[in-house]
Order: C-alpha cells, then sequence, then structure tokens
C-alpha cells in the first residue's frame, strides 16, 4: 500500500515510508533494507558508504549559501521490532507490512508498524532527494540493530563524519527536544535443562496469559503496565503454595523482545486427575486478583488453563523448576529508581522481556537501563547476587553508555529558538529513560552535539504502534527549519 496524504510537502516522506515498509528490517535482518538505501542513495547521485555492519552513510553537499555551515548529521535506525498478534499470519523475514490509515493515524494490520524508527529513514531520504530544501553540509546514517544491541552504532567509524551537529530523529513526542537519555545492558540468565521421569498418565495443561498491553520498556515502563513474564512467575508460585495442588513443569515462554514489555506468556505443567477441579479454581482466583490489580493500566488482562491434548513422559526436574520460580520472582523488575533532579523522570529499571525454554537450556532476558552509570553498575551486581543465590548464570551483553547532558549546547539552542518562531512555543527539554544511539555517536565523532526529536508515536513495540499524520508533518517542518537555520 501506498500512503496517500492531503499535504503535498509530505507525500514524499510517505512515499518512502511505504516503499520501506515492503522490506523486511528486523533487527539483525538489514541487508535487504541496507541495500535499498545504498541503491537509493546512488540513484539520486549521492556519496554512500555502506560498511562492514551494514550501517549506511550518505553524504549531500551543502546548497548554495551554507558552504561554511556547520555540518549535520541526520541520524535513524533502520531496524524495527517485530511483534505481532498471536492470531496473525505473518513472516517477518519476507512479509511487507500492511499498512492501514485510520483518521490521523497510521497503522499496521496485526504487527509493529515500523515507524520506530522507519520515519527517521523516510524523512532523511525524503531531504536527500528534494532539491527546494536550504541546508549545510549532510550526512545522513542509518543504522543498524539499533533495538537489540546498538551494535551498527558501536561499530560506527568516527572518522568517516564531517559534521559536528547531530539530529537524531528516534524520539516519540512532538513539541519535545530530548538532550539525555538512559544507558542499558541486556542481562542473560540461563539453567541448564535437568528431566526427571514422570508417570504417563498425568494430564497436561497450557496455562497462558493474554490481553496485556506490553509497550516500550523504556517509554512506558512507568505506565505500571502487566509484564506477562512476571505475572507467570506468580501463577506457577501460586500453585506451587497451593497444598492441595502438585505439579510438575515442562516448560515456559514469554515475550520476542527484551526492551518490550511482554503482553503474552505460556506455560505447560502436569498434574494428576485428581487437581483439575482444584487447579481451575486457583487460576480463576488468581486471575480475579489480576483483574483487580491491573483494571486501570491492563483491564483485558486474561489468565487462561486449558487442557492439552499431548502426553509427556519427563517433565524438569524439581530443582531446575525451583530455580524458574525463583527467577521469576525474586530478579528486580520494573522501576527501580526515580531521578531526583527531573520530576517524573525513570532513572533507572529492568524488564523482563523474554523467557524461552530451549533445547538445552531456560533463558531469561533483561533490558537494564539506567541514566546514572553507578546506579546501572549497582542494579548489575544486585541481580549477580541474586542469580548466585537462586543458583543460575548470569552473563552482561551489549552494553551502551548513557548520553550525559552537555550543557550550553548551541545546537540545543538552535533547535529551541526555531522551534519557538515556528510555532510560538516553547519546546520542552527532556532526557529519556529509553535508549538512543547519541551517547555512542558523541563518543565516536569527537567534539560533536546531539539533541533527538520526533513526531507523536504511540504504543510503540506493540501490534498498536501508530504515527500521527499530522504530528509528521509538523516534525517535517521543524526539521526543515532547523536545517535552514544553521547558517
Amino acid at each position: 500500500m501506498i500512503v496517500n496524504v492531503e499535504d503535498p510537502k509530505l507525500q514524499l516522506v510517505f512515499k518512502y515510508f511505504s516503499e520501506i515498509s515492503k522490506i523486511p528490517r528486523g533487527s539483525g535482518n538489514e541487508k535487504q533494507i541496507s541495500d535499498y538505501l545504498v541503491n537509493e542513495a546512488k540513484r539520486l547521485g549521492l556519496e554512500v558508504i555502506q560498511d562492514e555492519t551494514l550501517n549506511v552513510i550518505i553524504k549531500k553537499p551543502a546548497t548554495s549559501g551554507y558552504e561554511n555551515s556547520p555540518g549535520v548529521i541526520l541520524q535513524g535506525h533502520m531496524d524495527m521490532v517485530c511483534e505481532k498478534n498471536k492470531d496473525t499470519v505473518h513472516d517477518f523475514t519476507k512479509d511487507e507490512i500492511k499498512l492501514r490509515v485510520e483518521d490521523d493515524y497510521l497503522y499496521a494490520t496485526g504487527t509493529t508498524l515500523g515507524a520506530d524508527n522507519g520515519i527517521a529513514v523516510a524523512m532523511g531520504l525524503a531531504i536527500l532527494a528534494s532539491d527546494d530544501i536550504p541546508h549545510p553540509p549532510l550526512e545522513i546514517v542509518y543504522t543498524v540493530n539499533e533495538e537489540v544491541s546498538m551494535i551498527g552504532a558501536m561499530k560506527l567509524d568516527g572518522s568517516l563524519f564531517k559534521g559536528k551537529y547531530i539530529i537524531n530523529v528516534d524520539s516519540e513526542e512532538e513539541g519535545k527536544i530530548t538532550v539525555s537519555c538512559a544507558g542499558g545492558v541486556t542481562v542473560v540468565l540461563t539453567i541448564d535443562k535437568e528431566y526427571k521421569e514422570i508417570d504417563s498418565s498425568k494430564i497436561a495443561y497450557n496455562i497462558s496469559i493474554k490481553g496485556l498491553q506490553g509497550g516500550h520498556s523504556g517509554m512506558e515502563i512507568d505506565k505500571k503496565r502487566g509484564n506477562s513474564n512476571v505475572l507467570m512467575g506468580r501463577v506457577l508460585s501460586s500453585l506451587c503454595k497451593n497444598a492441595n495442588i502438585k505439579y510438575d513443569l515442562v516448560s515456559v515462554q514469554g515475550g520476542l523482545k527484551n526492551n518490550a514489555i511482554p503482553r503474552e506468556a505460556e506455560s505447560i505443567i502436569l498434574i494428576d486427575s485428581k487437581y483439575e477441579e482444584t487447579l481451575q479454581k486457583e487460576i480463576d482466583n488468581i486471575l480475579n486478583i489480576f483483574k483487580n490489580e491491573y483494571k486501570t493500566s491492563d483491564p483485558s488482562v486474561n489468565l487462561e488453563c486449558t487442557k492439552a491434548e499431548v502426553t509427556y513422559s519427563k517433565a524438569l526436574s524439581d530443582d531446575v523448576k525451583n530455580k524458574i520460580i525463583g527467577a521469576l520472582n525474586l530478579m528486580p523488575r520494573g522501576i527501580q529508581t526515580m531521578s531526583a533532579d527531573i520530576e517524573g523522570l525513570v532513572e533507572s529499571s529492568t524488564n523482563l522481556g523474554v523467557v524461552a525454554t530451549n533445547d538445552n537450556d531456560i533463558k531469561f532476558e533483561f533490558a537494564t537501563r539506567s541514566s546514572v552509570k553507578s546506579l546501572k553498575e549497582d542494579l548489575n551486581n544486585r541481580m549477580e547476587l541474586l542469580s548466585k543465590f537462586i543458583g543460575v548464570k548470569l552473563d552482561l551483553e551489549d552494553d551502551y553508555p548513557e548520553w550525559e547532558y552537555a550543557k550550553n549546547s548551541k545546537l540545543e539552542k538552535i533547535c529551541e529558538g526555531t522551534y519557538e518562531e515556528l510555532t510560538g512555543k516553547k519546546p520542552e527539554i527532556v532526557a529519556l529513560h529509553a535508549g538512543l544511539e547519541c551517547g555512542l555517536l558523541i563518543d565516536a565523532i569527537k567534539g560533536a552535539e546531539a539533541v533527538s526529536i520526533g513526531p507523536n508515536l504511540f504504543d510503540v513495540h506493540t501490534p498498536n504502534e501508530h504515527l500521527s499524520i499530522s504530528s509528521t508533518g509538523r516534525t517535517w517542518d521543524y526539521l526543515v527549519a532547523i536545517l535552514k537555520d544553521i547558517k
């Protein structure tokens, strides 16, 4: 589908967004979109670099009168979070995103939209393809694997750039200029599988949690939304505490990405037939508890327990079962500290985004974030101590730095002045709990300054993700005006 919009200045932006929505671009699967960007740059007659990591840098000379202006680096990431509704048939490795417009909003159908951060890709391409936008020397960089590891930004060669003003277009609220963000690390717990033989007459039940809203583990962590993996931990623990139920655990699964608050989780348990009625009553009781606790944030939360047709001759050992329940219930989760300096800013948090029962082990993936390095280290240390107490292995992966606020930034002042002149209002200067690539870019490009802007995006990292078309128009006008004012 080509998204048609009435505003002529946005037609090129949404033409490009429609085109990239046809290209699979989940994190780690960016070769096709990276090649598309290279080919489009060549078609436009522009200098382009594709590095070994598949990052793409496209350079466009300054327009007349801007030759001596400070160079600008426009930045976004080409990958997207691939989440879909359970009943949606969609293969993110080959199927295009099915777009639809409802009033002022652009949605996908049953999947994430990919406006995070496809809208930055589309805006950058529209600027490159336009010949009526005044601008300084431009270097537009699209990075890979931002949503999972930020490896693209980590591997970026800063010596390839001449610009010193970085404008990241990966924020999700119009009227706000982001000037700082949290750093993060992926915490992975591993439990090796051990089995025990069981009576094959035991009955298998599938316990599932559904109906949660989910969301971005940085942007929506303050919404107190339910985490399906955490709730499954409570279910399994509650069943253990009930003296009238004895069960064995076969598997537990939940979530797809560690940076998304998981919406669904499943576990398979085995029980004797004499416990069936008690099990259903306990599940109903737990559901009522969840309905009460999450009546505001997740009113559609649901907990189901259905008999499975499969039979099993073995289950996880009691030791492994207890370690799983311990990890689900004891590891830190959600908000850990709030900033004392910036009202309402989450300072540090952790999100149990993925639980996976694999062939040889059970893995738990946490996205840990903090805008204060020492607090991130403290949280890592606490998780290490707890993992030793529980008896599970812990690894730290994909550590990326926080983006510290730079006082007296010239770029910030330009962007603030441009916004006020354009709208008659002062923009809000904010720090984010979500991770942006600006900290890594500033480390790579010495002496650079950075800001992040973007249009209104909603329910990012969920199949309900949607983008405001009118806000995209205003953000486009703002970006074009900023380029004009950097002279």
